[in-house]
């Protein structure tokens, strides 16, 4: 066992490294990608320049530990929800919708670094490398909640198209909460999500969500 007071140190580094995470989440929402800079951090943070290179070593880094932070977040966030809904797939997959809007993980900061990194071509390889197998671990969610209930409910659609559906529509409306010319709020969002569910799956989702027997 650790003593108390290594413990703390790590702790408190651990909690330093999330405070300079969300710094940078903030200033990319704010500045960009590119524009972006150890010493804007380090300003939203209110530390020292040198703290954030001590941390994190190079802009490259930083950027790339906290898209896998967003990325494990995101897992954590969707599969408490998961987990809350027990077998039943119907469940599972208002579980998986609801999430996406009610929770408090996706903010209006966190939504516009997630659009920074979707933006910017050059980082496409970082951000595979850093949030794939969390992307793969979600889709695979979502295509055994419709494919158990397509099984038992007997449904004449394509489990993993279904999916699909799904999932674009919630991202292509994460997109639309952002940059919509004519602009909605997340319960319309919701409700969209629901009027595809409910395209797919008419016997348990409707408009307003879930069908309860």
């Amino acid at each position: 066992m650790e003593p108390p007071a290594l413990s703390s140190r790590k702790a408190s580094r651990a909690l330093r490294r999330e405070q300079l995470i969300e710094a940078t989440i903030a200033t990319i929402a704010r500045k960009g990608l590119s524009q972006m800079t150890l010493t804007d951090v380090a300003l939203a943070a209110g530390v020292s320049h040198g703290l954030v290179n001590f941390h994190f070593q190079s802009k490259e880094r930083l950027l790339a530990e906290t898209l896998r932070f967003m990325s494990e977040e995101h897992r954590r966030i969707w599969s408490a929800a998961l987990a809350d809904a027990g077998p039943d797939p119907a469940r599972q997959l208002n579980a998986l919708i609801l999430c996406e809007f009610e929770s408090g993980g996706q903010t209006a900061e966190r939504l516009t670094a997630w659009c920074a990194f979707w933006g910017e071509a050059q980082n496409r390889p970082l951000y595979l490398e850093q949030c794939g197998e969390n992307d793969r671990a979600h889709i695979d969610a979502f295509e055994t909640a419709c494919r158990k209930l397509v099984t038992e409910a007997s449904y004449a659609v394509d489990a993993a198209r279904a999916a699909r559906i799904l999932r674009l529509a919630i991202e292509g409306m994460w997109l639309e909460l952002m940059f919509s010319a004519r602009p909605y709020d997340r319960p319309e969002a919701l409700a969209t999500a629901f009027v595809c569910a409910a395209a797919l799956f008419p016997r348990h989702f409707s408009e307003d969500g879930l069908i309860r027997a």
